[in-house]
């Protein structure tokens, strides 16, 4: 390992770290069954351990899938899709905003107590600050949008219709599913904090299954495989 290496003090190898954080937060299970799992391989370790791993290691695996696809998405002539979807937290509900491209790649998740338009607002500079200025905002109904796009100049992109939006809303299924194994949330710091980290596994792996023959699938998760696997290598 080298000096700047994240996995510098740890014993366990990073083979088997980066293997227990793609398999909690890529597929619905919880720590127990990562535990169980990782058991299984003759990998003796705790749940505590897989928290551990994920809350140290997630966002720099993130943020490096992140830094290595992010130039690749900058487009101005793409098409943009916002939704929210509503959370719960210790009972009281919160907002899951998304932006998701034309391709359905996720472009960045931001969490607020309200939907008004100053959260719609901050969460389109915020997409806006990493992946420039789309050429068409497909957003609902929802009126925030509108006022927040108003206030950027920009309300002649704004696209609504019937199920025109139906990319961004199934962008929030593989979120839900990791959400039920998880029991929900007890802090908007670590939904947050998750759901960036969800979302850049989630497009990593996302190999689109039903829209390609058995070869190129093969190809593109030995692809996303072998990328994961070289992620903070030495």
């Amino acid at each position: 390992m080298t000096k700047d290496s994240p996995f510098k003090w740890f014993k366990t190898s990073p083979e088997i770290i980066r293997l227990a954080v793609m398999m909690y937060v890529r597929f619905p299970l919880s720590l127990r069954n990562v535990e169980d799992l990782l058991h299984e391989r003759g990998v003796e370790i705790s749940h505590e351990t897989v928290r551990f791993w994920w809350h140290r290691f997630g966002p720099i695996f993130a943020s490096e899938i992140r830094k290595r696809r992010i130039e690749g998405m900058k487009s101005s002539h793409w098409r943009w899709h916002l939704d929210e979807v509503f959370v719960k937290i210790n009972g009281e509900r919160h907002y899951l905003w998304r932006a998701v491209d034309h391709e359905g790649e996720v472009l960045e998740s931001f969490v607020t107590k309200t939907r008004d338009r100053k959260a719609a607002l901050k969460f389109l500079k915020k997409t806006m600050k990493k992946h420039g200025r789309a050429d068409v905002f497909v957003t609902d109904k929802l009126r925030s949008y509108g006022a927040a796009l108003r206030d950027l100049g920009m309300i002649d992109r704004q696209e609504t219709g019937r199920w025109v939006n139906n990319r961004a809303e199934n962008s929030h299924l593989p979120f839900r599913r990791r959400e039920r194994a998880m029991l929900r949330f007890r802090r908007m710091r670590t939904l947050q904090k998750f759901a960036a980290v969800h979302d850049s596994v989630n497009n990593l792996f996302n190999t689109e299954r039903s829209l390609s023959s058995r070869p190129h699938f093969k190809a593109n998760r030995a692809a996303a495989l072998a990328e994961w696997r070289g992620l903070c290598a030495a």
